[in-house]
């Protein structure tokens, strides 16, 4: 099962000895907009043939733009095989909100 992990957990986690990846499954156009330097970028509709770019073995943290997409990638992966999963609650909106207060936001 999917595991949340909230935007404070995750810029922790981002910030300290205890790695974690990051997956951003939104679309081109929605990173042109907003970021984190740290994600790599795999579109939700790439993942099932880009599947092989991520390490199994590391916690992963996942994010869209409120949290939908992140959870249907973060179910893909466990069904292959990853193990520490986690869906960034609230995605890249909350973490605007909460983290990066001067981060650009969209609907």
């Amino acid at each position: 099962m999917v595991r949340n992990i909230s935007c404070t957990e995750l810029s922790a986690r981002l910030n300290s000895d205890q790695p974690i990846a990051l997956l951003d499954v939104r679309e081109d156009w929605e990173l042109e907009i907003c970021s984190i330097s740290q994600a790599l970028h795999v579109p939700l509709s790439e993942l099932s043939s880009r599947v092989g770019e991520l390490a199994p073995d590391l916690p992963l943290a996942i994010i869209c733009h409120h949290g939908v997409r992140s959870r249907h990638a973060g179910r893909f992966l466990e069904e292959h095989g990853f193990k520490e999963v986690f869906n960034v609650r609230g995605g890249i909106d909350a973490w605007a909100l909460e983290i990066e207060r001067d981060m650009s936001r969209y609907d």
